[in-house]
């Protein structure tokens, strides 16, 4: 039964940083997105030629950064939600002895 506790508490956890990294992946597909859409050139195509720029590299980082300041609120508030949850987890651990050797345990 105390397990049961620490394996929901730990998959809340996990689901937790899949949102994490969803936001993430969203955020570096749209920088992306911005840049390829907003670069007006000719892009050659061909085995020799790279239709990625340092400039384009450049632009990604700033747009990047751009879009993760616009939601810092929700990237902060579900990293000190992160924080708590390994707290949580920890704490019920130590309370219910759990990952304790089986010689040191006190019932």
């Amino acid at each position: 039964m105390k397990t049961d506790a620490k394996q929901r508490a730990t998959l809340t956890r996990m689901e937790t940083a899949r949102h994490l990294a969803v936001i993430e992946r969203q955020i570096e597909a749209r920088a992306e997105h911005m840049t390829t859409s907003s670069r007006v050139k000719a892009r050659q195509f061909g085995r020799a030629s790279a239709t990625w720029s340092r400039a384009d590299e450049r632009d990604v980082q700033a747009n990047v950064a751009a879009l993760r300041f616009a939601r810092r609120r929700e990237i902060n508030a579900l990293s000190r939600k992160l924080a708590r949850q390994a707290g949580a987890i920890a704490a019920h651990c130590v309370r219910c002895r759990i990952n304790e050797p089986a010689g040191e345990r006190v019932s």
